[in-house]
């Protein structure tokens, strides 16, 4: 696989590599669930809080896509679609080949397949409700794909907006508007919410629709940030990269010395933890978007792992982990056959994840720049 390290900026690279590997490792837990303990704990926490970067990486990524284009003379609802038709072909083919990969597991396996499966096509199985146990993963996918589609359509409705205001001064409010609308849905569960432990919290506000779009958003501000401030994004980075750094320590490791639970903190959970948690790690991004290579030892494993990343996320749990699960379950076996069989499981992920982005993910999202879908989209 040939990589040309010149066109890639190292720092995002690492924020991608550094979010697959906390969601794949955070999933460990499935394979050893009578192990209890601080690692156990922090592993779990990992798994979300590698969302919650992918998040804020995909934000600022797209949104400094969507600035460009935004602000240029020819912009109209072409440009939303062309944009959207290059999300998709980057988005959509993994995300059917696992949904078919799940679905046939699931009649090997003899599990009943959900009764709103259809719901799958269209990203809405985890819009509103708690998302089934059935590729479960997919919940954080479907919040991507409506931010994808908000953002850009909004924008394009402004044009219809008798106004003065500048375009750029545009594309802030409406990043503003959008976060703002989303904390607003987390203040409204927080007012009707009845139960109040973490496994809801977890299926019934982390990974809906309606409630999370905001994650995105915030680094949709910093991409905002990055282009009309350059001077000020560059001179900040490492202040910035300490003051996020202090924000999300101080905040992960307050919750359990102080206590502050989901049962008696509810409102601090439902509204203030996410988005404290998206607004540290957006300040990392100064840093990170500026630190252009590195060391080939850290910089090549880095950045293959950054490329298969998405294959990793869609393969690892509910396709690789469910089947070695069923043909062998974990539950009685000694230490040293545990280990190996993460071991197992960590490998196959990455292989198998290499064998998707090589020969399918790859040449699918390569076609985004034919000529024809330029032709016919552009």
């Amino acid at each position: 696989m040939q990589i040309d390290y010149n066109k890639r900026i190292f720092g995002l690279d690492l924020m991608r590599a550094m979010a697959i590997l906390l969601v794949v490792f955070s999933h460990v837990t499935w394979i050893t669930p009578n192990a209890q303990g601080f690692i156990p704990d922090l592993m779990s926490i990992a798994g979300v809080i590698g969302v919650e970067i992918f998040f804020v990486l995909s934000g600022f990524l797209i949104g400094r896509i969507i600035y460009k284009f935004y602000v240029s003379d020819t912009f109209n609802f072409s440009s939303v679609f062309y944009f959207w038709v290059r999300r998709w072909f980057r988005t959509l083919p993994n995300y059917y080949l696992a949904l078919i990969i799940n679905i046939c597991i699931a009649l090997y396996i003899g599990t009943q397949l959900p009764s709103n499966l259809w719901q799958y096509v269209f990203f809405i199985q985890n819009f509103s409700q708690e998302i089934p146990l059935f590729f479960s993963e997919s919940w954080s996918l479907s919040i991507e794909e409506f931010a994808y589609i908000i953002g850009p359509f909004l924008l394009y409705l402004s044009l219809f907006i008798k106004s003065n205001i500048l375009k750029s001064r545009m594309f802030l409010w409406i990043t503003l508007i959008v976060i703002i609308v989303f904390t607003i849905t987390k203040l409204i569960y927080n007012i009707n919410d009845d139960i109040k432990e973490i496994k809801f919290w977890n299926s019934n506000l982390k990974a809906i629709v309606i409630y999370r779009i905001d994650a995105i958003y915030y680094g949709v501000l910093a991409a905002y940030i990055s282009i009309v401030k350059p001077k000020f994004w560059k001179h900040m980075k490492y202040i910035a990269l300490i003051i996020g750094a202090l924000i999300f320590l101080g905040l992960n490791a307050v919750i359990p010395l102080k206590h502050i639970f989901i049962e008696t903190y509810t409102a601090f959970w439902n509204v203030w933890y996410l988005p404290i948690n998206s607004v540290a790690i957006m300040f990392s991004l100064p840093f990170l978007s500026q630190m252009q290579s590195a060391p080939k030892l850290i910089l090549k494993p880095i950045t293959y792992i950054s490329l298969i990343s998405y294959a990793m996320y869609v393969l690892h749990y509910s396709i690789i982990l469910q089947v070695l699960k069923y043909k062998l379950p974990t539950e009685s076996l000694p230490k040293f056959d545990t280990l190996v069989y993460i071991l197992v499981y960590l490998s196959l992920t990455i292989l198998l994840s290499y064998v998707v982005y090589r020969f399918y993910e790859k040449p699918m999202t390569d076609l985004r720049d034919s000529s024809r879908v330029k032709r016919n989209f552009k």
